[in-house]
């Protein structure tokens, strides 16, 4: 079903050109200073003796390692199991939340008996749904895939909800204008409203869900990066822990940017301002 834009949007004019290409691309550039200025004050340091070696090694011996790991397939193979775990609670949560967010969104009613209910259980900390899930479900994958998916649920409920009730009351009566009401209504103008809402949920939410993956991936897990971190802990390889972690920032960034992405071109009726073009 195609989503449309609300009845008082109007699609901006497409201000392509060299200049807006390749300010683009510098800001992107500009992106890269920081890290790049990060990684050599490291290097610095440690070879000069500040630091301990052995407790930070310096990005030359980490690209060691992660040669090492690409070349065995060892790293491949964590980051494969991780991406699916993450993918596949990501997909349960946010699906749950955006049914949940829609029905508490547009009905007082359900909004009267399940908000509270769902504000209660945001306020339990992460790491104490593991003892229960464990509990509940063993240790296989539905343990896993449940706390990714409980930590992915809330962010997107939170910001659909918002985005519905902050919906313009001069837009529904535009709509009501031109007759429509009921799912037509929704479709036409709550919707396409609230979904820059919910796409700041959607990335909240997957940011959550790289997060809750490490907590996950502690129950009794042989495999991804969360194990990675906790092999390199117990043989006291300071190297895995950090590969592990920068694999984590790394599959986080790109995740983001994807989901960014689609938000862009999914919500290109918007007249925003660009900031990159002034």
């Amino acid at each position: 079903m195609p989503i449309h834009p609300p009845l008082s949007a109007v699609a901006p004019t497409p201000a392509n050109g060299p200049g807006l290409d390749l300010a683009r691309l510098r800001h992107r550039a500009q992106g890269l200073i920081v890290p790049l200025t990060l990684l050599a004050l490291w290097e610095t340091v440690v070879a000069l003796g500040w630091v301990s070696a052995h407790l930070l090694p310096p990005p030359s011996e980490l690209l060691l390692t992660l040669t090492d790991l690409s070349q065995s397939g060892v790293l491949a193979a964590h980051i494969g199991v991780s991406v699916l775990r993450v993918l596949a609670g990501f997909a349960i949560g946010a699906s749950l939340a955006i049914v949940a967010g829609a029905a508490v969104g547009l009905s007082p009613r359900v909004e009267a008996w399940l908000d509270p209910t769902f504000q209660a259980l945001r306020a339990i900390p992460s790491l104490a749904w593991v003892p229960l899930l464990l509990l509940w479900l063993g240790i296989d994958e539905a343990p896993k895939l449940t706390l990714i998916a409980i930590g992915t649920f809330f962010p997107v409920y939170l910001n659909l909800v918002a985005g519905i009730h902050n919906v313009d009351r001069k837009l529904v009566e535009v709509g009501g204008v031109y007759g429509l009401s009921g799912s037509k209504l929704v479709r036409r103008i709550f919707l396409p409203a609230a979904l820059p809402n919910l796409f700041t949920g959607l990335r909240s939410g997957l940011s959550l869900a790289w997060m809750f993956l490490v907590a996950a991936e502690l129950m009794a897990a042989t495999r991804g990066l969360g194990y990675l971190l906790t092999d390199g802990r117990e043989t006291g390889r300071a190297d895995l822990v950090l590969i592990a972690i920068l694999t984590l920032a790394l599959l986080g960034t790109l995740s983001d940017s994807l989901l960014r992405r689609l938000e862009v071109r999914l919500l290109v009726w918007r007249d925003v301002f660009d900031r990159r073009s002034a």
